[in-house]
């Protein structure tokens, strides 16, 4: 008797799990109901992009008309420059938002006075918490043309007025360094976790062999910070296509669309601005089915070079 329950737990395990954890399924049972109503249901309007989608003919009214809205795509110049600009602005928010968290925690590592350490650890990490919307309002008083920054430049300079915000060769350029400010110390968090959790036996017996700071960082802090940057580097591919909509639908205007428009903006104005529901569906779709893949890939290159895993 006792053998065939055994048999029966290893046959249904999932059975013995739940009847163990039934109260902590319970809690999860909102949050899960919320997640199908809120992400899951909406999906059913992924069917516009395959139809000439008219609001009130409906979906099931709208006219069928299969792939053409994907070749519409690479068609248009706007949206083969969105796609451009995307993976421009993703790319180097990537690089810069790997490479300056590593320094920063690097460099604050070796400071020794606790006081100021946490200081400037609060200081550069307090951005994070500020909404696009507060930061873009900040950025255009102070990028304007009658701004900060240019009311230094005319009075002390004596050059002429820069309009940062408007000129299509800076609106990258500022879109990135301004992330990069917002976001880097939070990024920074992890990598001051894995110097922390390096053995202090290392720096020893590098400085027993006679290494300087240099010397030691070179070859014991960073060896050792390597797995966590090749997992951050290589799950990072999966937003390569996410240039942050909140940030550039906050700064853009007209005149930088040709350097600054990227997916997100683009499928707003094409489908909520421009009625053109179907062809706007047919871009977001097309965006996440890449999206998908590149999260799956960079989920296998990680777990091959860093042994990381979901669970």
């Amino acid at each position: 008797m006792r053998l065939d329950k055994l048999l029966r737990a290893k046959k249904n395990p999932w059975k013995k799990e739940i009847q163990k954890n039934w109260p902590l399924y319970i809690l999860c049972l909102p949050a899960l109901v919320c997640v199908l109503i809120f992400s899951y249901s909406p999906m059913v309007g992924l069917v516009m992009a395959f139809q000439n989608f008219k609001p009130w003919l409906g979906i099931t009214g709208s006219d069928w008309i299969g792939l053409d809205n994907f070749s519409r795509i690479f068609q248009y110049q706007e949206s083969i420059q969105a796609i451009i600009n995307t993976l421009i602005i993703a790319v180097a928010k990537i690089i810069a938002g790997i490479i300056v968290p590593i320094v920063m925690a690097i460099l604050l590592s070796e400071i020794r006075h606790v006081g100021l350490k946490k200081s400037i650890q609060t200081l550069v990490y307090l951005p994070h918490f500020l909404s696009w919307v507060t930061i873009a309002g900040i950025m255009i008083d102070i990028l304007g043309l009658d701004g900060g920054i240019n009311h230094v430049l005319t009075n002390l300079f004596g050059t002429k007025p820069i309009f940062f915000l408007g000129d299509p060769s800076l609106f990258r350029p500022t879109v990135i360094l301004s992330d990069l400010w917002k976001n880097f110390g939070f990024g920074m968090i992890v990598y001051l976790a894995t110097i922390t959790g390096i053995d202090p036996s290392y720096y020893e017996a590098a400085e027993i062999d006679g290494a300087n700071r240099w010397q030691q960082i070179r070859h014991v802090t960073l060896p050792s910070m390597l797995p966590m940057i090749i997992v951050i580097a290589t799950l990072s591919l999966g937003s390569i296509l996410d240039a942050g909509f909140d940030q550039i639908f906050n700064l853009y205007n007209p005149l930088v669309y040709s350097t600054g428009d990227i997916i997100d903006t683009y499928v707003y104005r094409s489908s909520l601005l421009n009625g053109q529901y179907g062809f706007g569906t047919a871009v977001g779709l097309f965006k996440s089915g890449i999206s998908f893949v590149l999260i799956v890939i960079s989920y296998r290159i990680a777990y091959k070079l860093a042994n990381y895993k979901i669970f």
